[in-house]
């Protein structure tokens, strides 16, 4: 193997903040761990938890929506920004997860919503109730219909979750009134952030959290907010859930830049908390403003969740996501899943294949420079659940879809602790999603006595990731490999080689300091990644 040029990072983790560095965990609530016996996973159930996740080694939690909400959309559609909802236990149970978190030394980022609120909202119920052209409705988009009678929405954007981006209101005296704009569910009225009540209670939401000791956001939608004046019509009406384009005129519009300055002169009051942003942009220019100095801590870099398990592929995402942060000095973030996205198991092929490239690539990015967020149940190596019964889907693309996109609830199955049957001590009662009775193998009990399991793997692997010098250092330098092979190496020293390929294939020098599967006579399997020192 030769040489390649150096591909830059802009971080070393031995002289950079915390965040810089910092391996997140992030807990979907609701399928985590239930403390209450509803069913429905708790900010107890994740106190209780709390050992396994310092055992796991991981740094700070990010913790989706559990602010007050109808639960139209899991927790998205938030009615009251500034208190827990009752079904994740409440405010007190925040506080008492923030402090136990904090005893055992883990940051706690929460979930923040600033695109929209839930339609039950006081503001735009409010909004609902006063008419056309008041103070109330000027929070959000409030527009008159086209057509003689205004029966046609404003323009032809359509909601990320299917069907038109608009829902009409009947006003006060009973008639068809305006409409209102929501880019996902209409139970999600879109904020008019050029309103500047909207920005000061976005703001007194911050504070709320940061006084009571949050370290950090995750921004949700954050290349949202702006608008483009007048709302023109798309010129090509096309949407689907995950799927983005930089052109689309419902996103990315340069006024959100001035937005997260706002935020981000909020969080220098507290310098040790942080904003994660949720961004989807593919331009690598565009995306880098997102992370400015002035702007977002960190932002979502979707490369590597977005790509196949081929090593040309791989090298592409890794060099587009630094490409990305290098000229802005910002750091890279990696992850292979979250709540939105299909299990990495399932999407490199299912079965044992689908598990064994799984484990390589956690090697291949807790190997690179940057943030690694880790999805809650990827340790666990759990594959989607695609055969779930109609009746029990939940997500809100699948009713908005008339019932042809399945949705998201294939990756929210809840989390197996122990035993060897449903529901695995994730709840003494009916879990809100069914879990698959052959996952009795890959409970957090099994896996803990399994030297070889994947929570094993993951175990030594962020402790290595945590404690080993050859870790250090603010880019990568790749190597020629063999043909579906890739292979880096760190500053410090830490070599890490992907083979993707078919064959096994021979190893660089060096010490083998972990590998995701037993290598074949000093060989590196297919479907395989080691660390070399």
């Amino acid at each position: 193997m030769t040489d390649a040029p150096a591909v830059r990072a802009p971080v070393d983790p031995t002289t950079q903040p915390w965040w810089r560095s910092a391996v997140f965990y992030q807990v979907y609530p609701r399928s985590f761990a239930d403390s209450g016996g509803d069913g429905v996973g708790d900010l107890g159930g994740v106190r209780d938890k709390l050992g396994y996740l310092e055992l796991l080694g991981v740094d700070a939690l990010w913790i989706c929506p559990v602010m007050r909400s109808p639960m139209a959309d899991g927790g998205y559609d938030v009615a009251d920004p500034r208190d827990i909802d009752p079904l994740f236990g409440g405010l007190v149970a925040m506080d008492e997860l923030i402090a136990e978190a904090h005893f055992r030394h883990l940051k706690i980022t929460m979930d923040l919503v600033p695109n929209h609120t839930s339609s039950e909202h006081p503001w735009f119920l409010a909004a609902r109730d006063a008419g056309p052209g008041s103070p109330e409705r000027a929070r959000y988009y409030f527009r008159d219909g086209r057509g003689p009678d205004g029966a046609e929405p404003p323009n032809n954007w359509p909601s990320i979750f299917g069907g038109p981006a608009w829902t009409r209101v009947t006003e006060p005296d009973g008639t068809p009134g305006q409409w209102y704009l929501h880019i996902f569910a209409p139970e999600q009225p879109d904020l008019n952030w050029e309103n500047p009540e909207v920005a000061a209670d976005f703001e007194k939401t911050l504070r709320f959290w940061l006084d009571r000791g949050v370290d950090g956001f995750r921004i949700d939608v954050a290349h949202g907010m702006a608008k483009p004046e007048g709302l023109p019509d798309m010129a090509e009406v096309k949407s689907a859930l995950l799927v983005n384009d930089d052109d689309d005129l419902r996103f990315n519009q340069p006024g959100v830049h001035e937005i997260h300055r706002r935020i981000r002169k909020v969080l220098d009051d507290y310098p040790e908390a942080i904003t994660v942003g949720e961004v989807w942009v593919n331009d690598n220019v565009r995306f880098s403003e997102y992370v400015r100095p002035d702007e977002l801590h960190l932002a979502f870099n979707f490369r590597l969740a977005e790509t196949e398990f081929d090593a040309d592929a791989i090298r592409d995402a890794i060099d587009n996501s630094l490409a990305a942060v290098g000229p802005v000095s910002a750091t890279p973030t990696w992850t292979l899943s979250n709540h939105d996205i299909k299990r990495e198991v399932t999407r490199y092929g299912n079965g044992p294949a689908g598990v064994a490239r799984a484990r390589a690539m956690l090697l291949l990015e807790l190997g690179l420079p940057g943030s690694v967020f880790i999805y809650n149940g990827a340790e666990l190596g759990l594959p989607n659940v695609d055969d779930l019964p109609d009746e029990v889907l939940q997500d809100p693309a699948w009713e908005r879809s008339g019932h042809t996109e399945r949705g998201r609830d294939g990756c929210r199955v809840p989390i197996p602790w122990e035993g060897t049957k449903p529901p695995f001590g994730f709840t003494t009662g009916q879990p809100w999603l069914p879990m698959p009775a052959d996952w009795a193998g890959l409970t957090v009990e099994t896996q803990l006595e399994e030297l070889g399991s994947t929570l094993s793997l993951y175990r030594m692997a962020i402790e290595l990731r945590r404690i080993r010098p050859e870790f250090a250092g603010d880019f990568i330098e790749w190597y020629g490999s063999p043909p579906g092979c890739l292979a880096f190496r760190r500053k410090g020293g830490l070599v890490c080689v992907l083979n993707a390929s078919a064959t096994p294939t021979q190893l660089p020098p060096g010490d083998v300091l972990l590998a995701s599967a037993p290598l074949e006579g000093g060989q590196l399997p297919p479907n395989t990644a080691a660390w070399l020192v």
